[in-house]
């Protein structure tokens, strides 16, 4: 009978009243479990991000502390770019050698790097940064070697005018952005901004490199005038130095005493 009674169309046409009349009970019937759902890929998806964003985080900050490393090696690598310009514009034999240590007491200005007597580093030996004169090698051991820099009050270095080739010597004054020029007359031909560089007398430091930027001349009542300059290396900043051996003092295999100090140069210092 339902047979011959679909066959005539007459069942569906009762089952659409029947169905209109159940689908509002089976959407209640069906919600919980729809909302069941929605609420387990809800949890689902709030933890994978949550899990994603952790990483992302973690990710972030090795990426940044590698950053951090990049940016020194950069600066370091513009450092060595400018030592290794220097040393072309030296001529002579150079080695790059870092600092280890460093001692800026009012009355001592001493950096210590790690070449030492092993690698040919000499006592009085010329040092250079990628901007003029350092300094020159106070004491060496097998691996190491003190560096007296031209601030430390004890030293001295011979120098002239560029613009003019007056001559002079630039002592230390213990102050790490200055040097005195306490040899000149209240009338010698010295204006602030001329540069100083080394005249080569002594024979410990090449002809010619910066050491100096005079910043004050200042008469006095005396005969001689007041005059500073401030040293065109970066003095209290570098990390690596240059070593300069001259042609005429080739790179020596030499054993020194650890105490060993410079001969007495009055042109450049000793202790």
């Amino acid at each position: 009978m339902l047979l011959a009674a679909e066959q005539h169309g007459i069942l569906p046409g009762a089952r659409t009243p029947f169905a209109s009349a159940t689908y509002p009970l089976q959407q209640v019937v069906s919600s919980p479990v729809r909302f069941g759902q929605r609420v387990i890929e809800s949890i689902s998806t709030y933890a994978n991000l949550v899990a994603e964003n952790q990483k992302l985080k973690e990710e972030q900050l090795v990426l940044k502390t590698k950053l951090l490393k990049f940016a020194a090696l950069e600066q370091e690598n513009i450092r060595l770019r400018g030592l290794l310009d220097t040393s072309f514009k030296v001529g002579e034999q150079v080695s790059i050698a870092e600092l280890l240590s460093v001692n800026l007491v009012p009355y001592e200005h001493i950096v210590v790097v790690n070449k030492g007597a092993r690698f040919g580093v000499h006592v009085g030996q010329p040092v250079f940064d990628a901007n003029g004169v350092v300094g020159q090698v106070l004491r060496v051991t097998p691996f190491s070697a003190e560096v007296m820099l031209i601030t430390d009050p004890n030293h001295a270095i011979p120098v002239q005018v560029n613009r003019n080739g007056l001559r002079t010597l630039a002592l230390g004054t213990g102050q790490i952005d200055r040097l005195a020029l306490p040899y000149l007359s209240s009338n010698a031909d010295i204006q602030v901004g001329d540069l100083l560089v080394t005249s080569g007398l002594g024979g410990v430091f090449p002809h010619g490199y910066p050491v100096a930027t005079v910043t004050e001349v200042a008469p006095q009542k005396t005969a001689f005038a007041k005059i500073s300059a401030a040293p065109v290396a970066q003095l209290d900043r570098n990390r690596e130095l240059l070593l300069v051996w001259s042609d005429s003092r080739p790179v020596p295999r030499i054993s020194v005493d650890q105490e060993q100090r410079p001969n007495a140069l009055p042109t450049n210092g000793s202790r």
